[in-house]
């Protein structure tokens, strides 16, 4: 070997080994209040470096059954490494929760449901590995548990552990996702790599792009499919909200409370005052720490809607953003099951359905149904009737027929 062959091999290791010790070095943010910080054991506080590899368990430990599921052998608490979705490039730690159907793993291993959650709320103390599952939740992913299959389930970045919370964006849900993945499949060997990504609401949404995301993130996971039920789809018709009577409240107001927050954390320089009326501001500031279900309530106490919340300058910030919250492919290499109710407030059907068609346009394989009189929470479990054959095929390796344009049911 020459003498600048050797140089040059060394130059590079040296780059090499400083990068990762700049990754390794990486530790938590210092908790912020303004971002919902704060609340929550220790568990969820990491104290050393941050591994440079994503997808690495930190800790386990039991979860109280009062926040568990009745149909788990086993449940505990997670907290592992992942990457910030929103620089794609800083090592960060994300909690969630484990949870072992009972019985004997079939060989090979449980297959693996990955849960991606609904809108619970910016705060750590609205992260779903803290405080009790619905009702609703618990009986969708019982059934899972029941039915066999082990469940991850991510919190999602800034959720549970120190850091902002960015709201909607569909890159770090994804990472979070997928490292949760990773992370069990390395700690608990009853687990098999097929994997189902499965989420509600804002989850249903890092359902579709931890879809798209998978193939140059996480190619080592084996993903057979996704089922998704109330994605929204957040495209420009965002900045042009549907109009609501100036004396009836929208308690999903609080949804752009929320991102108001996201707002401000790409871009400090608008004030509260500028995204929202002085009607809305203490409600805004309830938003840092408020979880959605009180959230809900407080608007409709307050009366507020989006023509009485929001000022002329929150869409143009909005859209600012916008292209964090927008998927980067509709195409998809696996297929993917969507469960819409008709009456959905929440997410309006026509953007549920508009999704679908674009998706089947690009030449994804996607199973629509849509659920005559069902509004956003109860597709979710009337959905299981339909899904979970679907998961049962994806995971056969039989074929999926598209529905592209569903008709009511």
């Amino acid at each position: 070997m020459t003498l600048h062959i050797r140089k040059t091999l060394a130059l590079a290791a040296a780059i090499l080994f400083a990068a990762i010790t700049l990754a390794r070095a990486a530790q938590v943010p210092a908790p912020d209040p303004r971002q919902g910080d704060g609340g929550v054991s220790a568990f969820y506080t990491w104290a050393g470096d941050i591994p440079a590899a994503p997808g690495q368990m930190l800790r386990t430990e039991p979860l109280d059954p009062a926040l568990g599921l009745a149909m788990a052998g086993q449940q505990v608490r997670i907290l592992y490494s992942s990457t910030d979705g929103i620089d794609t490039k800083t090592p960060v730690v994300v909690s969630g929760a484990y949870f072992a159907p009972k019985g004997t793993p079939p060989a090979g291993g449980w297959p693996l449901v990955a849960w991606a959650h609904g809108t619970t709320g910016i705060a750590d103390v609205c992260a779903p590995s803290w405080t009790p599952r619905s009702p609703r939740d618990a009986e969708y992913l019982n059934t899972w548990l029941a039915q066999g299959y082990a469940i991850v389930a991510t919190d999602y970045q800034g959720l549970g552990t120190p850091g902002p919370h960015p709201y909607l964006a569909v890159r770090p849900e994804a990472f979070s996702v997928l490292d949760s993945i990773r992370a069990v499949l390395k700690a608990f060997p009853n687990v098999a790599n097929r994997v189902v990504v499965i989420g509600q609401s804002q989850g249903g949404g890092a359902a579709f792009a931890t879809a798209g995301i998978a193939p140059s993130y996480a190619p080592d996971i084996n993903i057979r499919g996704g089922v998704a039920t109330g994605v929204p789809f957040l495209g420009p018709a965002m900045l042009h909200p549907r109009p609501t009577p100036p004396d009836v409240a929208d308690p999903t107001v609080a949804y752009a409370l929320y991102l108001g927050i996201m707002i401000q954390q790409r871009d400090p320089a608008p004030a509260d005052d500028q995204l929202v009326t002085a009607r809305a501001l203490p409600l805004f500031e309830q938003a840092r720490t408020l979880c959605v279900g009180p959230l809900f309530h407080a608007v409709r106490q307050a009366g507020l809607n989006r023509g009485n919340t929001l000022t002329p300058a929150y869409p143009k910030a909005l859209a600012a953003v916008l292209p964090e919250l927008e998927f980067s492919t509709v195409k998809l290499t696996q297929p993917l099951f969507v469960g819409t109710g008709a009456q959905d407030h929440d997410v309006t059907p026509a953007g549920q359905l508009a999704l679908v068609r674009n998706a089947c346009a690009e030449g994804s394989t996607v199973q629509a149904h849509l659920y005559a009189g069902l509004d956003h929470g109860q597709t979710v479990n009337a959905s299981l009737k339909d899904s979970l054959p679907f998961v049962r095929k994806v995971l056969a390796g039989q074929p999926i027929q598209s529905i592209c344009e569903p008709t009511p049911q």
